[in-house]
Order: structure tokens, then sequence, then C-alpha cells
């Protein structure tokens, strides 16, 4: 997941270290009558990940450095490869329809804000938020086989 989103391992491996000190000092607020502790700590990563791209030390580091390493280095970790979808999450997100995978992958993966997607994409927020919605409703009757 964390891969997914900062596609770079050197930022993937500092991130996990941070995520597992997260969930350490969090623990005693897991509470599984909320959801699995595999989800908690996903939502664990997957946040920190975001943070971290949003941040403004990751934001300068991207502009000092050279062009060429960082194009090379984005197409060799392409998130393409499917060996890291373990799950078989693409094959899930196929059966949305093309506009609510591309919701889905902007807000999960590339960590946009809803207010962001709606001016990237030009469409009204309640749009956004109301395809958001109804995206993450059929993704819950997709994944039910997966539980």
């Amino acid at each position: 997941m964390v891969l997914r989103i900062v596609q770079s391992k050197e930022y993937t491996e500092e991130i996990i270290q941070d995520v597992f000190v997260k969930i350490w000092n969090a623990i005693s607020q897991y509470d599984s009558s909320k959801g699995k502790f595999y989800t908690w700590m996903i939502n664990i990563a997957r946040n920190t990940a975001i943070d971290y791209l949003k941040s403004k030390g990751f934001q300068n580091e991207l502009k000092n450095q050279p062009l060429p390493d960082f194009v090379y280095n984005s197409a060799e970790l392409s998130t393409t490869n499917n060996s890291s979808d373990f799950i078989g999450f693409r094959n899930v997100l196929k059966g949305l329809e093309v506009d609510k995978q591309e919701l889905i992958d902007l807000a999960y993966y590339q960590g946009y804000t809803q207010n962001e997607i709606s001016e990237k994409l030009k469409i009204p927020l309640g749009t956004v938020k109301t395809k958001m919605r109804n995206a993450l409703m059929k993704l819950k009757d997709l994944l039910k086989d997966y539980q």
C-alpha cells in the first residue's frame, strides 16, 4: 500500500518504520468492535504515506532531485506491477464504472481531498461526494467475497 502511494522503495522503508512506531504507540486506541486489526493498520499506513507526500520536506526533495533520476525511479517502481496486488484489488476495481475507479485512485492512492478532486476533474464538489459514496458502497458489495 505504501509503495503504491509513494512509488519509491527508499521512502517506503522510512514510512513503514514510522507506521510501526505509530501502531506501537497507539495500540491502546484499537477497538475490535470497529473493524479488523489489519484494516486499522492499513489505514494508519495509508494516512502516513499520504501525509508524507503532502509534507513540505518531501515536496522540496522532489524539487531538488535531478529530473532523469526521478523519472527513472518512477518508471522502475511503477505500481502497474501485478505482484504487489496480492488480493486482486485491481480486478475488484474493474467492477466499478471508469469514473468511479478514477475517484478511488485519486482519493486513496494519490491522496487527493474531495475538494482537490473537484478542482482537478472540474466537477462540482457535491457530485464528487455523491460519486465517491456510491463507489465505496459498490466496492463494499464487491468485497463481500473477500471477508
